[in-house]
């Protein structure tokens, strides 16, 4: 078959559809769709419930994701914000986050599966598949404009008791999700990415210089 060429050259990306928030602040280099340019982390929140079919929206777009032997490493244990578990889950995040957190909609920790079901034989990349549902998740809820952000800033090991959770587990991130606040107030936007050439490597990998 024979290789069609590109459309696209670096720093002449035909990428449109971006929102303005994002327009402003990142310029990808090829033609990629814009849903992953879309994408980003908000932290301002308004503090309102997210319904609970969007929620569960984002759950089945992470269900999707690839993983090795299709053992679907990923957990996701959630608490929306009136539910009785909001406190606990808040609890978990540490103060600086939780500024922020405690307006979001509803608190996610992801878990994954540290073994194969077919065999209890431990699983090289559990983090990795985890990952692979987080972003599926996070692009689900960037494509109904919420508010979705990652966060290392809590406390993992009260997370591991708060879920009574043994080896076969590793706590990997919290997740808030909200109703995105993009008044002027916020003050915040999206960040950019390194050019290809630090981060894609052809035949070799040079580390980066210290």
């Amino acid at each position: 078959m024979e290789r069609s060429e590109t459309t696209a050259t670096p720093d002449e990306s035909t990428v449109d559809d971006l929102r303005p928030e994002v327009e402003a602040h990142r310029d990808p280099s090829y033609d990629v769709d814009p849903l992953f340019v879309n994408r980003w982390s908000p932290r301002a929140m308004t503090g309102e419930p997210v319904a609970e079919a969007d929620l569960m929206a984002l759950f089945e777009a992470a269900r999707w994701a690839p993983s090795s032997y299709n053992n679907q490493h990923w957990r996701f244990v959630y608490a929306a914000r009136d539910d009785e578990a909001w406190d606990d889950f808040l609890a978990l995040v540490n103060d600086h986050n939780q500024e922020w957190a405690a307006d979001a909609g509803a608190l996610v920790v992801i878990l994954s599966k540290t073994t194969f079901d077919h065999n209890g034989a431990p699983v090289a990349s559990h983090s990795f598949d985890a990952g692979a549902a987080w972003e599926n998740f996070a692009l689900e809820g960037s494509r109904r404009g919420l508010a979705v952000h990652a966060m290392g800033g809590f406390d993992h090991e009260a997370a591991a008791d708060r879920f009574d959770l043994d080896e076969e587990y590793d706590v990997e991130v919290m997740v808030a999700v909200g109703i995105h606040d993009d008044s002027d107030d916020a003050d915040e936007h999206p960040n950019d990415r390194k050019p290809l050439d630090e981060v894609v490597f052809e035949g070799d990998f040079t580390p980066d210089a210290d």
